[in-house]
């Protein structure tokens, strides 16, 4: 049996892109995937907008907390995407690195975050169809 693969989304503040990126995968591809996120410089609190953005798609984020970014969370992962966090990412051999170039949502309401959240979903989904397709690995 092979283990699920492990994502690990990074993005400044852990508040945003990271967290939407973090609750989609989990959304979509439920437990076939292990998902992380992280901030190299944590906010106090996931930004409003982008909960009230996800709430609006159905995924709740009113639990999610802004993380702190650890060399352990980046070598449990398989896949490590970042999201605007430049050399603050640190870098593991052996690791897979995507950087997506996202517009950030801090400070943003709710109607220029919506774009970033579905920029984020259909990449969400490439992402699971490339690591976890439907029916891979799982046996009834």
């Amino acid at each position: 049996m092979t283990e699920k693969p492990s994502v690990l989304f990074v993005c400044v503040h852990n508040a945003g892109r990271s967290q939407m990126a973090a609750a989609w995968l989990t959304h979509l591809a439920g437990d076939r995937v292990e998902v992380r996120s992280a901030g190299s410089a944590p906010a106090d609190q996931v930004n409003p907008a982008a909960v009230e953005a996800m709430r609006e798609a159905g995924v709740d984020l009113t639990a999610a907390r802004p993380k702190v970014l650890t060399p352990e969370a980046v070598q449990a992962s398989d896949v490590v995407v970042t999201m605007g966090c430049g050399d603050a990412c640190p870098v593991f051999p052996g690791k897979r690195y995507l950087d997506w170039t996202l517009d950030d949502p801090a400070g943003q309401g709710v109607e220029a975050v919506r774009p970033i959240r579905d920029d984020i979903r259909t990449r969400v989904e490439g992402l699971i169809a490339e690591i976890a397709p439907e029916g891979a690995g799982t046996s009834g």
